[in-house]
């Protein structure tokens, strides 16, 4: 919750289970992953988010305005999150 890190993801087309490697590297593990695609919410491949969910994380795909607000109502009740923001 306290660093950030440079995601090389450009647009959610570049969003893939080996791009999302560096959010199952953090420790501790985090619980919830906000992804936030830009201008609107763009749907991620089902096998990405499965492969995700089975390790452990859950994932929550937003438009990045409000991916933002999830990701600070999630720190502000303490839970392990990290956020991925693509600018809109």
């Amino acid at each position: 919750p306290r660093s950030i890190l440079q995601w090389n993801v450009g647009s959610h087309r570049d969003i893939s289970h080996e791009s999302l490697s560096l959010f199952r590297l953090l420790e501790p593990q985090i619980e919830i992953l906000v992804l936030g695609t830009g201008d609107k919410v763009e749907r991620l491949h089902p096998a990405t988010l499965k492969q995700m969910r089975e390790c452990g994380i859950a994932v929550e795909v937003q438009d990045t305005a409000n991916a933002c607000a999830t990701f600070n109502f999630l720190m502000s009740e303490r839970r392990v999150v990290a956020a991925g923001l693509i600018p809109p």
